[in-house]
């Protein structure tokens, strides 16, 4: 874990030292458009996976912002509809913005609208998740290493106790790339060490369906067969844990997650769930509006980026790949709070005074 944590640490200071020479490069830039106000286009997937709008949306405004302070951002949030994804793309190629931050609903169905942006001569950041199509840049996180931190967060709660443990798997939405690396990540260290019981895939990454499929995985496999959930995210870690409670199953079996919402902190904290990643949202979304905004003004990319990734079409763009962290109940303080995701205050409530004592939060 400290390894992991100086790794971030080092990447963070690659990507500030990156948005620094953006940020200089921009206050001698000129706008495009005879000086006229950059626009960037700014779309989200939906409003179910909290981050989006509480973090994500915030923190890239703040950073183009202060980046390019003429710059004009245009948000729209597709509520997880691939169709109206594709109208919006559609709006911010008619409106001639300069640039969009795309967080692709699904990467495949928007391939068509990303080529169409390219063609308008509007560049396309995918931001988060990798969409098809020729995109200009990429910024993320290294989806294979959080399966991985899931997998071995997973493997080291079970312990040595059962011979053949079993696992429910539920894994993302299969339209979102990032999801299939998740998943890849996870059985690379998974395989051959667990059985699993029960897979499944959950559209839009819906709570509610991961609720429904535990209930189904539970009546197939039987409360004591289940020794672990490997959840893709906090969301899904939700539904099924409420589905665990409801169908009695005592004690829980531990449960995965990622994105350090601070529902699933309060979880760890209450022994509900074992683990969640963290990712930086603040340096992601400071590659991101740096990326943008060179973009919005036909900089070059490769001052913000840090490496490149291979598209689907074999083009190599330029790419900000940020390391994930695991955090347990043991790590909270020094992860999320010392990065200033969650304050000790938002995370402890009346009923985890003693597990935050435990865990050194008080």
């Amino acid at each position: 874990m400290k390894a992991c944590i100086r790794d971030t640490a080092a990447t963070l200071t690659a990507v500030s030292a990156a948005v620094a020479l953006a940020a200089c490069g921009a206050d001698g830039g000129t706008d495009p458009g005879g000086g006229t106000a950059p626009r960037i286009g700014l779309l989200l997937p939906d409003s179910t996976t909290a981050r989006w709008e509480a973090q994500d949306r915030p923190l890239l405004e703040k950073r183009i912002e202060a980046l390019c302070d003429t710059c004009v951002v245009e948000h729209a949030n597709a509520r997880g509809e691939v169709a109206i994804q594709q109208e919006q793309m559609d709006s911010m190629i008619t409106k001639g913005v300069d640039a969009i931050v795309l967080v692709a609903v699904d990467g495949k169905s928007l391939a068509t609208s990303v080529s169409e942006a390219r063609a308008a001569d509007i560049p396309v950041i995918a931001y988060d998740r990798l969409a098809e199509g020729p995109i200009s840049g990429y910024v993320s996180f290294d989806g294979v290493e959080v399966g991985r931190l899931q997998g071995r967060a997973l493997l080291e709660a079970m312990g040595d106790g059962v011979r053949e443990p079993q696992i429910v798997m539920m894994n993302g939405d299969p339209a979102d790339p990032n999801a299939v690396s998740f998943k890849k990540g996870a059985l690379s260290v998974l395989r051959g060490k667990v059985k699993i019981g029960k897979e499944y895939d959950t559209p839009q990454w819906r709570a509610e369906t991961a609720h429904m499929n535990m209930s189904a995985a539970i009546a197939a496999l039987g409360a004591d067969a289940i020794h672990g959930v490997y959840s893709a995210n906090d969301g899904l870690a939700a539904g099924s844990i409420s589905s665990l409670k409801a169908n009695k199953v005592d004690p829980l079996p531990p449960v995965t997650g990622q994105d350090a919402e601070l529902a699933a902190l309060r979880r760890i904290l209450a022994g509900d769930q074992y683990m969640t990643v963290f990712k930086p949202f603040g340096p992601e979304a400071a590659a991101g509006g740096a990326m943008a905004v060179a973009a919005a003004r036909r900089e070059g990319l490769d001052r913000v980026a840090t490496g490149e990734v291979t598209t689907g079409n074999g083009e190599k763009v330029p790419a900000v790949l940020l390391t994930p962290v695991s955090v347990t109940a043991d790590n909270i303080e020094s992860t999320v709070v010392k990065e200033g995701l969650h304050t000790v205050q938002q995370i402890c409530t009346p009923q985890l005074r003693s597990a935050c004592e435990e865990a050194g939060l008080t």
